[in-house]
């Protein structure tokens, strides 16, 4: 009797979870989609594009060569200097937030001092406040100090990463016990020792995430190098994108090929978010086995 009613809520089990498997399949439709759809017009000439086929499907010519050739040409090769840039930002960017995290969290979570309660109280009022409604500030701010137009004016704003303090806080607070910690202390190491040796490395998992939200956002911020930037020599690729888009749209008959050269600019973009999602993955599944261990 036991075994057959196992054997039903066996039988039951998928039926339950259909509605929600379905669900997750159109997602993921519904996100790969426009990434074929950019994949596919990466691979057209300017009369493969706006001929008229399937968007959705390769035209008769497949010219992914010729379009990165342009790609890296047009304008003096000024899409090269464009994804260096985007480099530079999203590294200095990304590390230096992940380090201010790291320390700011660890220091809420297993220190006490004056004033503790009332700065992470102000650390969580700034994840209420968007970060397009400070670009203004920012930019009034930096233009009395003389840093706009200069790489100082996007890469040091992206150093406060209040959402990355609150996850260093609540991951620092459950995965480092304070016993470990007394414990160092007990043994002679010191405060910088026992951070380093002893809390980081049960911290990977929180570190990596920190850091790959902080590079993308980086990679992906538009706003604040719009506005801080008037050299096109110094913007990051997605202004440059736009800018070209600007262009594109301004003059239509001039802009067909730009067009093509737009798409594939978006493209080659994204190859560096998922190089690097990927080769961090691994760091993500380290740490979460030797927490289960533990």
């Amino acid at each position: 009797m036991s075994h057959h009613s196992s054997a039903s809520a066996g039988h039951r089990r998928p039926q339950r979870h259909l509605p929600l498997q379905i669900l997750l399949g159109f997602l993921v439709i519904y996100f790969l989609v426009p990434f074929w759809w950019v994949i596919v017009n990466s691979s057209k000439d300017a009369p493969g594009l706006f001929g008229g086929g399937n968007t959705l499907w390769f035209a008769d010519q497949i010219n992914y060569l010729g379009n990165l050739e342009q790609l890296f040409t047009y304008d003096g090769g000024i899409y090269v200097r464009w994804i260096l840039n985007s480099t530079l930002y999203a590294l200095a960017g990304g590390v230096g937030a992940t380090v201010l995290a790291v320390m700011a969290g660890y220091g809420f979570a297993k220190y006490r001092f004056a004033a503790r309660r009332f700065s992470f109280a102000v650390v969580l009022g700034a994840l209420m406040v968007p970060a397009t409604a400070l670009v203004i500030p920012t930019f009034i701010m930096f233009a009395q100090l003389g840093l706009t137009n200069t790489v100082w004016a996007v890469i040091l704003p992206s150093l406060l990463n209040p959402f990355g303090v609150y996850l260093m806080h609540v991951y620092a607070r459950d995965a480092v016990p304070d016993e470990i910690l007394d414990a160092a202390r007990v043994d002679g190491a010191g405060e910088a020792r026992t951070f380093l040796q002893i809390a980081l490395p049960l911290m990977r998992p929180a570190v990596v995430t920190v850091l790959l939200l902080s590079a993308v956002a980086s990679w992906n911020n538009y706003f604040l190098p719009l506005a801080m930037l008037s050299d096109n020599r110094l913007f990051p690729v997605t202004v440059g994108l736009g800018l070209w888009q600007g262009v594109a749209s301004a003059n239509n008959a001039g802009g067909t090929s730009l067009w093509s050269l737009i798409i594939l600019g978006s493209l080659v973009s994204v190859i560096p978010l998922i190089i690097a999602f990927f080769s961090l993955q691994r760091h993500w599944r380290g740490g979460l086995s030797v927490g289960g261990l533990r």
